[in-house]
């Protein structure tokens, strides 16, 4: 079911589809020329598994190998979700998902040579929402949705390249209500906040493409030169250097968990030593 303001009569002609497996499909049309829509719909919530973000990874290519460059809009076919996060058997089970298939979607949407925009039609929690964050810009249904980070509520740990783009992209203040209290944003406070950029959907989204120029932004500049996806990956270099740096949080978690487990057997050492103290008093 399409969600509102964003049917495929608006989203415009059909460039061409793409199965998510056997049940989902990604379709890209052209509202106007150089303007694409990538929308992905994997019932029933758009989970981020490894065939959804092939899918996905597969339609980047295809956009900038075989179109000219202009601006990028992801958005989801289902009406309530743009997407529910990871599925955390599938992420945790599957061989490789994290480097080849979700990392790879991020790294690939966050440094894209061409301006890219999240149209957040429904809920995006947890990983959903970092998908969303990798975009240049976010635009949000202002009738209907939450966006919002729940690990602490489930008690799943985020890795660094989860954080950093949060830490790159929003105040101090947003991060800490994002992470530490897994705060639900509706529209206006997301925007509020920062997190999203404009309010809105497909229509009010080409308004922006159009008032920031953003079709041309894609192009050579001056010197011949078509320099966008290099502009972001120094401007994220943070966050990119996590996502092709997998490998390295292997260590670096070593190290935490045997710290974490070496300071909770001093806590509970002084523990004891002030108890055996205070029974004596």
């Amino acid at each position: 079911m399409a969600s509102k303001g964003t049917s495929p009569a608006k989203r415009g002609k059909v460039l061409f589809e793409l199965p998510i497996a056997a049940t989902g499909r990604v379709v890209c049309t052209s509202p106007q020329d150089k303007i694409y829509v990538i929308t992905f719909s994997n019932p029933p919530d758009n989970r981020l598994v490894t065939p959804f973000c092939q899918a996905l990874l597969l339609a980047l290519d295809i956009i900038e190998t075989r179109y000219p460059p202009g601006v990028l809009i992801t958005t989801s076919g289902i009406d309530k979700f743009y997407s529910n996060g990871l599925d955390l058997d599938h992420a945790s089970f599957t061989p490789g998902f994290f480097p080849e298939s979700l990392y790879a979607l991020w790294r690939r949407v966050l440094t894209y040579p061409m301006p890219t925009i999240a149209l957040l039609n429904g809920h995006a929690f947890a990983g959903a929402l970092m998908l969303a964050m990798m975009h240049d810009y976010r635009i949000m249904n202002p009738h209907k949705g939450y966006i919002c980070l729940n690990e602490v509520e489930l008690g799943v740990r985020l890795r660094p390249p989860m954080t950093s783009v949060f830490r790159q992209k929003c105040s101090a203040q947003t991060y800490r209500r994002l992470v530490l209290e897994a705060t639900r944003f509706k529209a206006l406070e997301a925007l509020k906040e920062g997190i999203v950029d404009w309010l809105g959907g497909l229509d009010e989204a080409l308004t922006h493409i159009e008032e920031l120029k953003l079709v041309q932004k894609a192009g050579k500049g001056m010197n011949g030169l078509a320099v966008y996806g290099d502009l972001k990956r120094e401007m994220w270099r943070e966050t990119v250097w996590y996502l092709e740096n997998f490998g390295a949080e292997h260590g670096r978690d070593f190290v935490i968990t045997a710290r974490v487990k070496r300071d909770r057997e001093v806590a509970e050492k002084n523990v004891k030593q002030w108890e055996t103290v205070k029974a004596k008093l």
